[in-house]
């Protein structure tokens, strides 16, 4: 099935403007259920008190923000509109960095700019990126809410991947610091030996939701008016002579640490 725009503006970089539409990179594929009564027919979810579980009518419900406990700042729907930003069809490329200048905390959406209209530009941009290794830090305005993206190039087409912003990162440096002695020049060439042993390549093929998959298969066999029975599940792992070597060096390590 083709792919269908969700989103369409100008790329804009200096006083060059491309046409571009935007795609989702990713979909989400969670098995999602709905809630019904004994009849089976479809209930909905209503506002109550806590206290007494009286429900509150959609006309006294407010929006507000808790500055300390039990103190809210109330916001109506004319002060939220007020904060919207200007709607704009641009995406604003405001500079071009190193593609290893963005640590991975930071990318969060992943989203396909293709070509509306002339696409030399928009392919010679792309190759460029992509030759470069270089990504342009992006600013636009979609659905109401201003972000902060990466432009970037991947077999031949842009991409753009939304940026969390800074204050949602959480920084290595944080991180309760390692206690002890650092590890000896023996135990950091185990380590890379480990690594070495176990070197392959990624294959996205191999790695299923497992949990989806039992879920619709269930939900299938139900469906047609079995009572299927859940096995328990159990971790495969293929047993092969590496796990002896594993064990050796694994050995040779506690071995040095006990000889130290």
């Amino acid at each position: 099935m083709a792919a269908r725009a969700i989103w369409k503006g100008e790329l804009k970089l200096g006083s060059t403007k491309l046409a571009v539409k935007l795609y989702s990179a990713v979909e989400d594929r969670s098995v999602r259920f709905h809630i019904l009564d004994r009849t089976r027919k479809r209930v909905k979810q209503h506002m109550v008190e806590p206290d007494n579980g009286k429900e509150v009518p959609n006309e006294e419900i407010r929006k507000g923000y808790e500055i300390e406990p039990g103190r809210f700042v109330l916001l109506d729907e004319a002060d939220l509109k007020s904060l919207v930003p200007e709607p704009s069809r641009e995406i604003e490329v405001s500079e071009f960095v190193s593609v290893e200048a963005i640590s991975q905390q930071f990318y969060e959406r992943p989203y396909y700019v293709g070509p509306d209209g002339d696409q030399s530009d928009y392919f010679a941009l792309a190759e460029a990126l992509e030759n470069q290794q270089r990504e342009g830090i992006a600013r636009w305005v979609m659905r109401n809410k201003m972000y902060t993206g990466a432009l970037g190039a991947k077999d031949g087409y842009l991409t753009l991947s939304t940026l969390r912003n800074a204050n949602e990162v959480i920084a290595a440096d944080e991180l309760p610091h390692p206690a002890g002695r650092a590890p000896t020049a023996k135990e950091l060439e185990l380590a890379k030996h480990l690594v070495s042993l176990l070197e392959g390549e990624f294959n996205p093929a191999e790695y299923k939701d497992e949990y989806r998959e039992r879920v619709l298969e269930f939900i299938a066999k139900k469906a047609k008016g079995h009572a299927p029975r859940l096995t328990a599940v159990k971790t495969k792992r293929k047993t092969t002579a590496l796990d002896s070597v594993l064990a050796k060096s694994i050995a040779a390590l506690k071995k040095g640490k006990r000889a130290a």
